[in-house]
């Protein structure tokens, strides 16, 4: 029998093992409480629950077309104005060389995000998606976060629904979680006042799940938020997750503040790390997935983490520019052998997946 160091742990045990939904007080909790390993035991029950003994990856590359961008989030060293001698913009041609330039384009999935450059056309973007999916039919295209989604249907001069259907049709096959930071108005304020606003994500997403889109969802943590704001944050997703069941996969991102209008704040602790995952894998009794992006946490504490709730590494990314813009300093491929190793080291079995988790295979190689 587990033995907590904090007694308020045991009534959320019992929630738990009971299959009842934890209350916003009881997520502060979480999030609060110095028995660190008793979160991760609870986290660790319900990832078991889930998935069993399985740890998924994928095989994909990231995909950044441009870096110029009409905001200045404050949190964000990725995005530049188009005077910056950084600054760049990647033709549809070379996009679709670098997509074919890893493993001749064998991977399972495209991930494409990127800045709101001022003076692309909206047929830049349909047809990347377009022109990909006619080079690379097998390979599932995730693209275009939900404030890059709402600036498309500006450029296109449609309503978003009629935007993402198009988007639909020239290929696109889900879109990913960034953006959402945090939904806390004080917090927006003063990190992405020019972004959408926590609301308006959520609509974009809950728009996306209607007209046959998945998505995934993410938490920026770390930077000026609270722990109740955090809280906030998961319920609400939660809350949408009930009414249209649209997300696949939580992806709680640590904030890297090197090269950002916030660099004199301290990077994450790897506990910190640790239990951001096994808080959303406890909060989010909807959610089929919670992921580690190692690319931000590294890989040892993704590892890890595969004991606090977690039940996906992510995959082999490559050439992904943003979070190291930020300072990260992971590497920007992770090959598939050494996944799989860590994923065994950890005691789990690895499952090679698609995008949306329909087809896995375990690796026996």
């Amino acid at each position: 029998m587990f033995e907590y160091l904090d007694s308020s742990l045991v009534k959320i045990e019992a929630k738990v093992l009971a299959g009842e939904r934890l209350s916003f007080d009881d997520g502060v909790t979480l999030w609060s409480t110095p028995d660190i390993l008793g979160v991760g035991h609870l986290a660790n029950h319900v990832r078991e629950q889930v998935s069993g003994n399985e740890t998924f990856f994928i095989h994909n590359r990231h995909i950044n077309p441009t870096n110029i961008c009409i905001h200045s989030c404050q949190f964000c060293a990725f995005g530049v104005k188009g005077d910056n001698p950084d600054a760049y913009v990647k033709s549809l041609e070379t996009i679709f060389d670098d997509a074919a330039a890893y493993k001749g384009g064998k991977v399972s999935e495209f991930h494409i995000v990127g800045g709101l450059h001022p003076d692309l056309p909206y047929s830049y973007y349909l047809d990347m998606v377009r022109g990909l999916k006619e080079r690379f039919q097998e390979v599932h295209i995730q693209a275009f976060t939900a404030i890059e989604l709402d600036y498309l249907a500006e450029l296109a001069g449609k309503p978003l629904d009629e935007t993402l259907k198009e988007l639909l049709d020239a290929g696109l096959g889900s879109i990913p979680g960034g953006g959402a930071e945090i939904f806390a108005k004080r917090v927006r304020k003063k990190i992405c006042n020019e972004k959408l606003t926590g609301k308006m994500w959520l609509d974009t997403h809950e728009t996306a799940h209607k007209v046959g889109l998945k998505s995934n969802a993410t938490m920026l943590y770390g930077h000026l938020e609270t722990v109740e704001e955090r809280v906030d944050h998961l319920i609400q997703l939660r809350e949408l997750q009930d009414r249209t069941g649209g997300f696949v996969t939580f992806i709680p991102l640590s904030f890297h503040p090197e090269n950002t209008v916030l660099d004199f704040l301290p990077s994450t602790s790897g506990q910190l790390d640790l239990r951001a995952l096994a808080v959303s894998r406890l909060m989010l009794d909807n959610f089929p997935h919670v992921k580690a992006f190692w690319i931000m946490i590294t890989p040892r504490i993704a590892q890890l983490s595969l004991s606090f709730g977690a039940d996906d590494m992510d995959g082999t990314v490559v050439e992904e520019k943003i979070i190291h813009a930020a300072g990260a300093s992971t590497d920007q491929i992770f090959h598939q052998s050494t996944i799989i190793a860590m994923i065994r080291e950890a005691g789990r079995v690895p499952m090679e997946r698609d995008t949306l988790y329909e087809e896995t295979r375990p690796v026996h190689a």
